[in-house]
């Protein structure tokens, strides 16, 4: 042990010099941001007085960056915050900031909800100017067209709400977190209820507008078809701003069924979570039903802590239909019509987020969430069910964390029938579920432990997941998977170690659209698409 602790402090000691060469580096690289000259250059290319850079000398600075911040972890770092926000409420000042930024050598991000779950969107080390499209939200919907333009400003919520008070029989097919911003969610691939039966967000866009590298506003037409399905599921902080997209929205009729069914291990849990593995990707695409695991104790202060299984459904449909398919189906379950319930699709999007069913829908248009957390998840997919005795193993591993859990998603219905290249989403057919894992914790002390026990819950799923790669999913982004460097020299081959497990074989037609798109690699951070070398190309 003393070799080796002699060994450590030469080789910090051998290194000291070269660490603070980096250091002086990085800090003579942010002082040398001109925020005077940025901001001239800014209101020329914008020909815009309003209001819309926030500095770090305005009072509102602090409270700006953090509004939208909902993973506590990155709330207090020791990581620079940007250099200065920016809020754009036109095009134009969007193309204003991507050319000063390139112009005066500073990089940038772009926040939609500030839902990214390793804060990549608004936390980077080197330093960066925020782009915040909050003022952009707008949501027109066109009832005859079925479709809507959405601001990427806007949330899930604000489009949800906004479809609701136009059509009681219109909809669209994106996640349950009404806070979640359309940017990011759409152009990672936006997985929700009614994904079995009309695909993800990504697969329902039919139109966008962006800013490119050159400062060139963007549509489908004009930004050609490889880039449209570079943004669509691969995500779009790769390749420009995305501050619209045109949705495809979809049928949904006047009423809807859900249920919420909990068991325990001491209930024979264990048994419906493998019937369930069986069937739940093979039931009829209107209805997804799926499993929230979770750690309970008891109401009785004698008994331990068990694992609660809560099997939750939506059913595009009346009770009359559901209750029989379900009986037939998945008779152990032991579903009655009691614990059915009947509303409207609007009603279920406040039903699968807690709120009362005698809760106004405005509440939809609610922007910060009622509580925060210090968070890590990741996630996997199933091919083949999961032994029985490898899901008691994964219960004793859950019951050492009270604040984990898992939420599997199944798959079939339309996800197995669209094709793993018609966008850069390649998870498709194959796939039974989706895993999401999650723990939470309430102090920063407390990070390093949490954390590291996420991973070896991973470790132990590693027999029974998806394999050659270990596919996850973008929108649970996960920077253990691997990243880029922070020196604009990541390769393909680097790179592939997270991106072929996010994109499969569609990465490399990702790295090819960038290269021809961004070829100066501007765009980037730590699990962006790499621009391919001359020799790899």
């Amino acid at each position: 042990m003393s070799v080796s602790n002699e060994k450590i402090g030469h080789s910090m000691a051998d290194n000291l010099p070269l660490i603070s060469i980096i250091f002086l580096s990085f800090c003579y690289v942010a002082s040398s941001f001109d925020e005077v000259s940025f901001l001239q250059c800014f209101s020329l290319q914008a020909n815009s007085t309003s209001k819309t850079t926030t500095t770090r000398d305005d009072p509102t600075y602090t409270s700006l960056l953090q509004s939208t911040i909902q993973n506590l972890r990155f709330l207090n770092t020791s990581i620079p915050d940007p250099q200065l926000i920016v809020s754009p409420i036109h095009p134009s000042h969007i193309q204003a900031a991507i050319v000063c930024s390139q112009k005066h050598g500073v990089r940038m991000r772009v926040r939609s909800g500030g839902h990214d779950y390793e804060g990549l969107s608004y936390v980077s080390e080197v330093p960066f100017i925020l782009i915040d499209p909050m003022n952009m939200r707008s949501v027109a919907v066109d009832v005859e067209q079925e479709s809507a333009w959405v601001e990427s400003g806007a949330t899930i919520g604000e489009l949800y709400y906004e479809i609701s008070q136009k059509s009681e029989v219109l909809g669209f097919s994106a996640g349950t977190c009404p806070t979640v911003g359309v940017g990011g969610h759409v152009s990672g691939g936006g997985f929700g209820r009614i994904s079995r039966k009309y695909g993800l967000a990504s697969d329902n866009v039919i139109d966008a507008k962006m800013v490119d590298v050159n400062g060139k506003v963007l549509d489908r037409k004009s930004m050609g078809e490889d880039l449209f399905w570079a943004i669509r599921g691969g995500g779009g902080a790769s390749f420009g701003v995305i501050f619209a997209w045109k949705m495809k929205l979809v049928h949904v009729p006047p009423t809807v069924t859900v249920f919420e069914l909990e068991k325990n291990i001491e209930e024979n849990a264990t048994m419906l979570l493998y019937k369930w593995q069986n069937i739940a990707h093979k039931l009829q695409e209107d209805l997804l039903l799926d499993a929230y695991i979770g750690v309970v104790t008891p109401s009785s202060s004698l008994a331990n802590k068990t694992i609660n299984i809560s099997f939750r459904a939506l059913y595009l449909g009346g009770i009359e239909k559901i209750l029989p398919l379900i009986q037939e189906s998945f008779p152990e379950l032991g579903l009655t019509r009691e614990s059915c319930m009947e509303m409207s699709w609007i009603q279920s999007v406040l039903y699968f987020r807690g709120f009362s069913q005698d809760e106004s829908t405005r509440v939809l248009l609610n922007r910060t969430q009622p509580s925060k957390s210090f968070y890590k998840a990741k996630s996997d997919y199933v091919t083949t069910p999961i032994p029985e005795t490898a899901l008691q193993g994964l219960w004793s591993k859950l019951i050492e964390y009270e604040t984990c859990y898992m939420i599997l998603s199944p798959y079939g219905g339309v996800m197995s029938q669209i094709s793993d290249s018609e966008t850069p989403f390649p998870h498709r057919s194959g796939n039974m579920y989706k895993i999401q894992y999650m723990v939470t914790w309430d102090s920063e002390e407390e990070s390093s432990q949490h954390i590291n026990w996420m991973r070896e819950l991973y470790d132990y799923m590693a027999p029974y997941v998806s394999r050659f790669p270990r596919a996850a999913f973008l929108n649970y982004r996960d920077l253990d998977l691997g990243r880029n460097n922070n020196d604009n020299n990541t390769s393909y081959a680097e790179a592939s170690v997270w991106g072929l497990k996010y994109f499969k074989s569609n990465f490399r037609r990702l790295a090819e659209v960038k290269t021809a798109s961004d070829p100066t690699n501007f765009f980037r951070n730590e699990q962006s698409i790499p621009v391919l070398s001359p020799r790899s190309r």
